[in-house]
């Protein structure tokens, strides 16, 4: 029964991916931004499910049952991040899409301000193949050991299924087709997650009798994380500042902002960030109480790891069919980042890296298949340095991009060398912090962004008061 459940939910992701085929054109607009036109309520429910990826499903649960409430820290400095970038950055980039005609996260950037810089492009490119097609690799082999887990599959033939799924309905309709099976998969992962926790709380007696069992636990339902850098509220505060700074990476992940960039409208914006904030806040909170439940249910992992405590406490509290939807969500989890991650590099590598863009249909979709290949390839290697590379993704390309973009949203303009010089250093700080082993300490991607922020700062100078009016007056028309 768990076995059927769980290939009905995948049929269903599959069927959903290859209907938006038919709604699909063979434009470059189309295929990595579905020409602008999505909705607000996917556009933010897309963005959502990509952002949380296997890490919500799997790695927060994990935090939470070892750290108990304290690790509420962790989402509000998150969350708090995210949208405070989300209110200066997020309508600015949309309007820049939409001035400069250009289909990738890279080339937007690149011609912002009228400007083309050639060479940052292509830099920038190789960043994000690099660190991208890093971590599509490893959402494909986290794929492949789900379907081990719930199939009893071998994990290279599950990541051969997920990279031929990923690469069926990304060829079949482009970004629409991960943005629709994104809100499908988002759907089912708050369903699996309600689920979980409703029956949770009721296997326990009831909301009150949870809370008093939590207090048993010796330090469960403390407010302070253990190990802070500092003691007491200071700590707290230097710990929700790092996890804000992680949220605020969310800026500089391509696979993500170019959700943002397909939006159907600048002046929808606030509509989209409705529905990705609340359903990341909602989520995010069942996920930690989930992650608290679990230490009741399973208060020995008998040396088990602790992020394997959600399909484990769903096998103790579920019925079959519920057990499958709980594991299809995790699936769909590694899935919705996986093809996003994959287009994304396929629009680097088709308009930004080579020295001649692609734009025929066939090439772009040729592109995707190379990309998906490549990421299979490593998938299956086990090659533990490209894997390491995904711890690094997220900093690194926060480092990379926050900077360029924040100084863009504060109506600066900068030279390439400026911007290249900025890049470089954003990203050799947040690696060296990491190299170091400072990150314990401050998360990597807080130095680099500002050492890339104060650099790029210091390089670039107000636009012109005619040329800031013209924009503004060209987005005021865009926006219409």
């Amino acid at each position: 029964m768990i076995m059927a459940s769980f290939l009905a939910f995948l049929l269903i992701f599959l069927t959903v991916g290859l209907a938006s085929a038919f709604r699909a054109k063979k434009t470059r607009t189309d295929y990595y931004l579905a020409g602008s036109k999505v909705s607000p309520w996917l556009a933010g429910l897309s963005a959502v499910a990509t952002n949380n990826s296997g890490y919500m499903f799997i790695g927060v649960i994990g935090f939470t049952y070892q750290t108990g409430l304290a690790a509420i820290w962790l989402m509000v400095g998150w969350i708090l991040g995210d949208f405070f970038a989300s209110l200066f950055i997020h309508r600015r980039l949309r309007e820049a899409t939409a001035r400069t005609h250009e289909a990738s996260f890279a080339a937007v950037l690149a011609t912002w301000n009228g400007q083309n810089f050639v060479v940052w492009r292509r830099v920038a490119a190789f960043i994000m193949l690099l660190f991208l097609g890093a971590y599509a690799a490893a959402q494909i082999s986290a794929g492949g050991k789900a379907l081990q887990g719930v199939l009893g599959w071998d994990p290279k033939l599950g990541a051969v299924v997920v990279a031929t799924m990923v690469l069926a309905y990304s060829i079949a309709g482009g970004i629409r087709a991960s943005i629709w099976t994104d809100a499908v998969q988002s759907f089912v992962m708050l369903a699996a997650m309600t689920l979980l926790f409703a029956v949770g709380v009721a296997g326990q007696g009831g909301v009150s009798e949870t809370l008093g069992k939590m207090e048993a636990v010796p330090g469960f339902l403390d407010w302070f994380p253990p190990d802070l850098l500092f003691p007491g509220a200071l700590g707290i505060v230097f710990f929700v500042v790092g996890w804000m700074f992680a949220g605020f990476s969310v800026v500089g992940q391509p696979h993500i902002m170019v959700r943002f960039m397909a939006l159907d409208s600048p002046k929808h914006m606030t509509r989209a960030r409705g529905w990705y904030y609340g359903y990341f806040t909602l989520f995010y909170a069942l996920a930690t109480g989930v992650g608290m439940l679990s230490r009741l249910y399973l208060p020995h992992l008998d040396g088990l790891d602790p992020e394997l405590a959600l399909p484990t406490i769903a096998l103790e509290l579920l019925p079959p069919v519920f057990v499958g939807m709980i594991l299809a969500g995790i699936f769909a989890a590694t899935m919705s980042t996986a093809d996003s991650l994959v287009l994304s590099c396929s629009a680097a590598l088709t308009h930004d890296l080579l020295p001649k863009r692609f734009e025929a249909s066939w090439e772009m979709k040729a592109a995707t298949g190379i990309v998906t290949a490549l990421s299979l390839g490593l998938a299956l290697s086990g090659n533990r340095s490209v894997f390491s590379l995904v711890i690094l993704a997220w900093s690194t390309l926060a480092s990379a991009f926050a900077p360029l973009l924040t100084i863009y949203a504060l109506g600066r303009r900068i030279s390439e060398r400026g911007a290249i010089v900025s890049m470089l250093l954003g990203v050799g700080v947040a690696l060296l912090w990491r190299q170091l082993g400072w990150h314990t300490a401050v998360y990597e991607g807080m130095p680099g962004i500002l050492s890339g922020l104060l650099v790029a700062f210091l390089l670039s100078q107000p636009k012109p008061v005619a040329s800031a009016k013209a924009e503004g007056a060209q987005s005021a028309v865009i926006a219409e």
